[in-house]
């Protein structure tokens, strides 16, 4: 992986909680941090959506703390953040079908949850907080590509919970002077991305329907598009937002993407033709608050974080694909290894 920090940066000096880094995306950025000698990293994570598979690898680490805990409980939150000085919170209850069939859970998640980790960063005296929040919060926007200041209004529970995050972060900003910065994460996918459960995202699931030779699902025509962007990008995205000492970039939110969109029918495609498959997909109605197309704008990131995604999406998906082949997929590829 890439050094994302600037060189001046000694990571050994300081200590990092990592809220969600059981999840996907979080174990990434904790891989990094570890791999980069961060002096402590702390998880926390109530194991509801993350896996303790993804941060077993760094439990032998003497730097490594885990924490299984909920954010919707204050108490936890301040425990986890004390004595920290960059907090990167990546725990969200995810997935915009999730949200419609269960509002009230998104919102004690990702509303309540995030108010509870950036009070208890405050009041901790945290150096800057860097969270996660998405694409959805564009809505019906139909303006193409995303750019940072132009959204729509919401689509989804899950994505009024994370304009709700951005609304909260602005205020701490403006009230206490605490450092924040945002992240619109746009379709992220990589190694250690679960197909399993009823709102997997849509790559795992091409990649671990294919592989044990069943037909996966498209809804809609399959002519949707979006800015599907791997996950070392992402990380980048966290680790320079943690550290740029442009004061401008604070208090901002910032798509992260590639720049570039696929559709559906295309991305399936692609994934087909590197597992060396003949079988098509299936195709369904149309899913609620799904939004038809999206491609993001990167500018205002390059240019405040100096934000530059070094992992174009065929790399990233032939990455992904040998990582399944490796390590998620029964060597007869006919089903998926137990959890």
């Amino acid at each position: 992986m890439h050094t994302f920090h600037p060189e001046n940066i000694e990571l050994k000096k300081y200590s990092f909680l990592v809220t969600g880094g059981a999840g996907f995306i979080g174990s990434h950025i904790v891989e990094y941090l570890l791999n980069h000698g961060a002096g402590k990293v702390k998880v926390l994570d109530d194991l509801s959506t993350g896996f303790i598979e993804n941060i077993e690898a760094f439990e032998n680490y003497p730097n490594f703390e885990f924490i299984k805990g909920d954010i919707t409980d204050y108490t936890t939150c301040l425990i986890a953040t004390d004595k920290i000085d960059y907090v990167l919170h990546q725990a969200a209850l995810g997935s915009v079908p999730r949200s419609i069939d269960n509002p009230v859970a998104t919102n004690l998640a990702n509303v309540s949850g995030f108010l509870n980790v950036i009070t208890a960063a405050k009041e901790n005296k945290i150096k800057r907080f860097v969270y996660a929040s998405s694409s959805s919060v564009y809505g019906d926007s139909l303006e193409l590509p995303k750019t940072e200041d132009q959204i729509g209004k919401p689509l989804s529970p899950y994505a009024v919970s994370k304009l709700t995050n951005e609304i909260y972060a602005d205020v701490f900003y403006k009230v206490y002077g605490f450092e924040v910065i945002g992240l619109r994460y746009f379709n992220i996918f990589g190694p250690r991305q679960s197909p399993q459960g009823p709102y997997a995202a849509v790559i795992p699931l091409f990649v671990d329907y294919l592989a044990n030779g069943n037909s996966p699902f498209i809804n809609g025509d399959g002519e949707q598009t979006r800015d599907f962007t791997y996950v070392e990008n992402a990380v980048q995205a966290n680790i320079k937002a943690l550290f740029t000492s442009n004061k401008n970039a604070l208090n901002k939110v910032y798509n992260i993407a590639v720049g570039d969109r696929i559709s559906i029918n295309e991305l399936f495609n692609t994934i087909k033709d590197l597992l060396d498959s003949k079988i098509n997909p299936t195709y369904r109605s149309k899913r609620d608050g799904d939004i038809h197309d999206s491609l993001a704008d990167i500018s205002l990131a390059h240019q405040m974080i100096e934000y530059n995604p070094k992992v174009k999406l065929k790399d990233g998906l032939k990455i992904t694909v040998e990582w399944f082949k490796k390590y998620h997929l029964t060597k007869e590829h006919v089903g998926i290894a137990s959890k």
